[in-house]
């Protein structure tokens, strides 16, 4: 008997589904309906919900290698909070017993080893520890130069028995956990082409959140080179099912009526006070619940406490800051793994940069701020944005 003789396998474990209780089906249903839609360049022919895992099964004949590429994708999706790659059989306990030798083989480079057999009824004999012990003892005389160690061992031998058939696995990675995309309702995402705000697009996808986009270029007063960056990382997010389209709204000429009607020093907080305004407006368009931005406290002038309260307050719309608390090289590490890190570090001038004061406002008074808008601020100026924006699928 050889692996090949096997249907081959990834079981997908969750942790914060479980927790949901009659809500529970709902969760695990949008988990399984973004595997399908997601793994649609792997050899996947099913995937199902079955006593609190989700299997997905590989198509006849797939190869070890393809099922390690699709489980490590697998992983990547929100909501997964472990995978495991193994085999099918019926649960014949003759025939688990030469499986589990196969999976092991399967498990890569290992010294020691433990098998952690469970069963979903009492139907089926021998009990878990029964297995354990004799799956173990098979395995010890397969893999003779191998050590049985009950904790925290190099490998892991799964066997999950579950109604008449039996799921046996060797390789297991953790996933990114969370929440599915698409469980927590829909938030607009202030998205530059730099390395924090598709961080915090991440971050809130991972709680379940369905992001739109929305980038705010400097065209025409700047070139459009943010725009094809922003294009690349909406792509990196929609591997994952984060992201599926995003706006583009050119601003520069706003922008530039901005600097020739204010006091140089709140530039800034006057432009992001207008951005703001316009991913409320599409918020309310697309029916998005909250506004996200990539901000951390102090990190930049922009983002102090009074300059961030005094920009929010152009939005009725609740703003999430995932990335408040992070520092910038806790946020470089999460855009490394993510993806996205080379692709915002690439120069690009775009509106962050336009008509740039030499002394920003970094303790803006909402009062002074309120004066200073009122000189040139036109409602006007948001339709136009907003009828203008101009809407990308990924």
């Amino acid at each position: 008997m050889t692996a090949e003789n096997f249907q081959r396998v990834v079981l997908v474990h969750y942790h914060e589904i479980g927790l949901k209780g009659h809500n529970r089906g709902r969760f695990e249903q949008k988990l399984v309906n973004n595997i399908k839609s997601l793994t649609g360049d792997f050899p996947v022919s099913a995937c199902h919900r079955i006593s609190g895992r989700i299997i997905v099964f590989l198509t006849e004949g797939t190869s070890r290698e393809k099922q390690m590429r699709a489980a490590d994708f697998i992983a990547t999706i929100p909501g997964v909070q472990r995978v495991s790659a193994g085999f099918k059989c019926a649960a014949e306990y003759d025939v688990m017993k030469e499986l589990a030798v196969e999976a092991l083989k399967d498990a890569g480079d290992f010294y020691t080893f433990k098998v952690q057999a469970r069963r979903n009824h009492t139907n089926f004999e021998p009990d878990s520890m029964v297995m354990n012990r004799e799956i173990g003892a098979v395995l010890c005389d397969a893999f003779p130069d191998k050590k049985v160690k009950m904790r925290e061992p190099d490998v892991q031998v799964n066997v999950e028995v579950i109604e008449n058939q039996c799921f046996i696995c060797g390789f297991s990675k953790p996933g990114v956990g969370g929440l599915p995309v698409g469980s927590s309702g829909k938030v607009m995402c202030m998205l530059s082409s730099g390395i924090d705000s598709p961080v915090a697009a991440w971050k809130v996808a991972k709680r379940g959140a369905v992001c739109i986009g929305v980038h705010f270029s400097g065209r025409p007063q700047t070139g459009d080179t943010s725009e094809y960056l922003v294009e690349d990382i909406a792509k990196v997010l929609a591997k994952r099912g984060c992201m599926k389209e995003f706006y583009v709204c050119p601003i520069g000429d706003y922008q530039r009526k901005i600097a020739l009607a204010c006091t140089p020093k709140l530039r800034v907080v006057l432009y992001r006070r207008l951005m703001f305004r316009v991913a409320n407006a599409l918020a309310e368009k697309r029916d998005a619940k909250a506004i996200v931005t990539g901000e951390s406290l102090g990190q930049v002038a922009s983002q102090t406490m009074e300059n961030m309260i005094a920009t929010q307050d152009a939005s009725d719309k609740m703003v999430l800051r995932p990335l408040i608390g992070f520092d910038k090289l806790e946020i470089i590490d999460e855009a490394i793994r993510l993806g996205t890190f080379e692709i915002s570090s690439q120069d690009a001038a775009d509106c962050c940069t336009l008509f740039m004061p030499k002394m920003p406002e970094t303790h803006a008074n909402l009062a002074e701020v309120l004066e200073e808008e009122a000189k040139f601020f036109e409602e006007s100026w948001v339709e136009d944005i907003v009828n203008n924006a101009e809407l990308h699928h990924v």
